[in-house]
């Protein structure tokens, strides 16, 4: 009986090293962690500021008197020197490659330089005079503008747009001064409100996730303006003679700075815990 005993033990002590022994010569059991959750682009708030300068045209000008019977006005000259722009914005960043602003900027008086030369119906030749026109232009521009971001590479986003918005054009300081007499007459400042519309292009470098810098050039249309009725020297306006300035347009280089108020924070990596590895 004892020796079956024996023989009993031995066995079980015999079955139980089986696996143990196996499980030393087995790797150890990693456990393997699931692919990582993509990360959702973020979006946040940002505060811009702009300088620039202006390159601006006139596409026509116009005055009643021009239509004054037997007498064919051409324009020889019209065109604004450069002047600055001032703006300031605010905007939402929606994703990695879309965001929107709205601005409001201030665009300094541009002096204006024109000519007219004034002939006899039909125009045969030589001029019987000429009207010298001086002055200046100032805008006050409110946009809505949207923005697609290209890609980045080296820190640096190619980028295009467009806004609407309107416009707030006042002529100053007109003048007319008419050779061969040498007449002068002037016009007092006039504003008008127009509706505008851009187009943008540019690129952007990325100093911090929350400081941007951009180039940019912009097409801008601020529609038409006016001065106030054009009086002789003598103080007589015999009829509403307003001068009008038509399809107003300008060619902008702009240096910006976009801050974002609402930084992306990157999630925590998943915790998994410590690996499973088998016990030998």
């Amino acid at each position: 009986m004892r020796k079956f005993k024996a023989l009993a033990l031995a066995g079980a002590a015999m079955f139980l090293s089986v696996p143990a022994a196996l499980s030393a010569d087995l790797p150890p059991l990693i456990h393997k962690a699931p692919p990582p959750v993509p990360v959702e682009e973020f979006g946040g708030w940002y505060l811009r500021g702009d300088i620039g300068m202006s390159n601006q045209r006139v596409g026509e000008l116009f005055n009643e008197l021009y239509n004054t019977p037997g007498v064919v006005v051409t324009n020889l000259d019209k065109g604004f020197d450069s002047a600055p722009i001032y703006g300031f914005g605010v905007g939402y960043q929606f994703n990695s490659w879309f965001r929107a602003d709205v601005t409001g900027e201030y665009r300094g008086k541009a002096n204006f330089h024109g000519l007219d030369i004034y002939t006899p119906e039909p125009a045969s030749g030589t001029g019987v005079g000429s009207d010298d026109y001086s002055g200046s232009k100032s805008e006050w521009v409110f946009m809505a503008n949207a923005y697609v971001d290209l890609g980045t590479w080296w820190s640096l986003t190619p980028f295009v747009g467009a806004g609407i918005g309107a416009a707030y054009n006042t002529i100053h300081h007109f003048r007319d001064t008419n050779v061969p007499t040498g007449g002068v007459a002037y016009a007092d400042s006039a504003s008008k409100w127009n509706f505008a519309w851009a187009l943008h292009a540019g690129v952007a470098y990325n100093v911090t996730p929350g400081l941007t810098i951009e180039l940019a050039y912009r097409y801008l249309s601020l529609g038409d303006a006016q001065t106030g009725d054009v009086i002789t020297y003598n103080g007589v306006s015999t009829i509403d003679n307003p001068m009008h300035f038509r399809d107003l347009t300008s060619h902008d280089i702009k240096l910006g700075v976009r801050w974002l108020l609402d930084q992306p924070v990157a999630p925590p990596p998943p915790d998994f815990g410590p690996p499973l590895v088998s016990k030998g």
